[in-house]
């Protein structure tokens, strides 16, 4: 969580690109990564230069050499206008370019970065915010760069490639990740998913990540994500790194179209809300996915596509659009019915139509299953979230308090009253997830969560809509007898015929 200043001086960077003459938000925070990257590697190179100077024994491999020195953030940010554009655009890109040989996550895609920004003055000033901007401790960095991806929805564009972060909060505290996890987001657009694991796992796990292993696990071989968009894996790249995670895998893949022979059984976790595009012709799509299931659909091709990716025993908690649940295509079907038959199948968790406005106002719901390739599936649990926090319009206001919000509503020893429930259903959410092998199965079918036995799943043809099973009871309203009201209508006709004769003799 930032604080009220520090969202005035992002909103000054962003400004200042927007009035500048950059209005595309993707742009503009490309812009910014390629600046946070070369200001990062100055920070990382000031501390190379500490411990050469305080053992003694010389750098053998500086980011930058005796000739480069002109291009390091603390040299050029203070020259002149003028003389530091020419430096960041004929000196710092080229630099930036030259790197794609480099081993490292954030080299690869600062390979083809392009420098954009029109003029002097307005890198300069950019500049100066950004060194501004005090971004010392990694949480920090990470919230502050957060904001700034927030930015681009609330500016209208691009923002399909953001789950809100509360939902995706919710995911992550509901699978719990552990530190020996490999977690996998197929189509990761600026990392959110990623990012807010390894928040989870860095909060709850802090002493396994002290030994140099796990750190070295956690740092390079933990957090997978595939995009085919450039621009999403340099963001995504960067959003990892400024939230402490040195060196991720994010890569470019088409995971659709691509055999995902090579990443077969691979992970453990993973956690994803795919793009679903519509329909892809069977050209296109992997041989190995038709092979699951045959269609064209691209919701159900990336649930075949998380079956293949998960080892056996690993789970997924992923978003879906509400047709997955309920179509009645055979793949439809096929699919829903390995699910519950072939795997183990756990939760729908319903969320709200309003979630995405005011990009979408599709109906969606999480899945949570494990791949056993042995079954499992007993009970599976319902929830409906009627309220996420915000409200369900396109404005997507906030109904409570800031830290009121989320899914960890704060301060931690005072839960939600009722009437703030009402408006927060998550931490709700949290709570019944965790008893739902106990006393959640003892829940009717007309409260807010319950269980549905396998059984009765495969007996309405493995539809997993919540209104299928959910009951609801209807008030009873007491109305009076026909006798009465007939005796109150002929009471009413004889008061308007007595009526209407006394008026005639008035008249006569």
């Amino acid at each position: 969580m930032i604080t009220g200043e520090l969202k005035s001086k992002v909103g000054r960077v962003w400004d200042a690109f927007w009035s500048g003459g950059i209005s595309n938000p993707l742009e503009v925070m490309e812009q910014i990564t390629y600046l946070l990257f070369i200001k990062r590697l100055d920070e990382l190179q000031t501390v190379k230069d500490r411990r050469a100077n305080a053992t003694g024994k010389p750098d053998l491999d500086p980011f930058f050499d005796a000739d480069q020195q002109d291009l390091r953030w603390q040299n050029f940010k203070v020259r002149d206008p003028e003389i530091m554009y020419e430096l960041v655009a004929e000196g710092v890109f080229p630099y930036l370019r030259r790197m794609g040989g480099d081993d490292s996550t954030y080299s690869h895609h600062m390979k083809d970065a392009r420098f954009t920004v029109p003029n002097a003055n307005l890198l300069a000033k950019v500049v100066d915010l950004l060194d501004d901007l005090g971004m010392d401790k990694s949480d920090t960095k990470g919230d502050i760069y957060e904001y700034l991806l927030a930015k681009i929805a609330s500016a209208g564009q691009n923002g399909q490639f953001r789950t809100p972060r509360h939902i995706i909060d919710l995911m992550v505290e509901m699978t719990q990740p552990g530190p020996g996890d490999e977690v996998c987001d197929p189509a990761c657009g600026t990392a959110g998913f990623l990012v807010q694991t390894s928040s989870y796992v860095k909060r709850t796990h802090r002493e396994a990540l002290l030994g140099a292993e796990q750190r070295k696990h956690f740092n390079e071989s933990m957090f997978h994500g595939f995009d085919f968009d450039s621009t999403m894996l340099r963001i995504g790249s960067m959003n990892m790194l400024l939230h402490g995670v040195e060196n991720p895998d994010i890569r470019y893949r088409d995971s659709l179209a691509e055999s995902a022979a090579g990443e077969s059984e691979k992970y453990s976790l993973i956690l994803a809300n795919p793009p679903f595009a519509g329909s892809l012709d069977y050209e296109s799509t992997a041989k190995d996915l038709q092979v699951i299931v045959k269609t064209k659909k691209t919701e159900l091709l990336f649930l075949a596509l998380f079956l293949r990716l998960l080892k056996p025993g690993g789970r997924a908690a992923v978003i879906v659009p509400d047709g997955v649940l309920f179509g009645s295509s055979k793949a439809h079907k096929e699919l829903r019915r390995m699910l519950v038959e072939e795997q183990q199948l756990q939760a729908v968790v319903k969320l709200p139509s309003g979630v995405f406005k005011p990009y979408a106002g599709v109906s969606t719901a999480i899945l949570f299953f494990t791949r056993t390739d042995s079954g499992g599936t007993e009970d599976v649990w319902f929830y409906d979230v009627k309220a996420d926090g915000l409200s369900l319009d396109d404005k997507r206001n906030e109904l409570l308090p800031e830290e009121r919000l989320g899914v960890r509503p704060m301060p931690a020893d005072k839960p939600l009253t009722e009437e703030e429930r009402e408006k927060n259903n998550l931490p709700d959410v949290l709570t019944r997830w965790f008893s739902r092998d106990t006393s959640e199965r003892d829940r009717a079918r007309t409260d807010q969560s319950f269980c549905v036995p396998k059984k009765d799943i495969v007996a309405q043809g493995y539809d997993l809509s919540l209104n299928r099973y959910k009951e609801i009871v209807h008030e009873e309203i007491k109305t009076r007898s026909p006798v009465e009201i007939l005796a109150d209508l002929e009471r009413l006709d004889a008061e308007i015929a007595k009526g209407a004769e006394e008026l005639k003799g008035m008249l006569a």
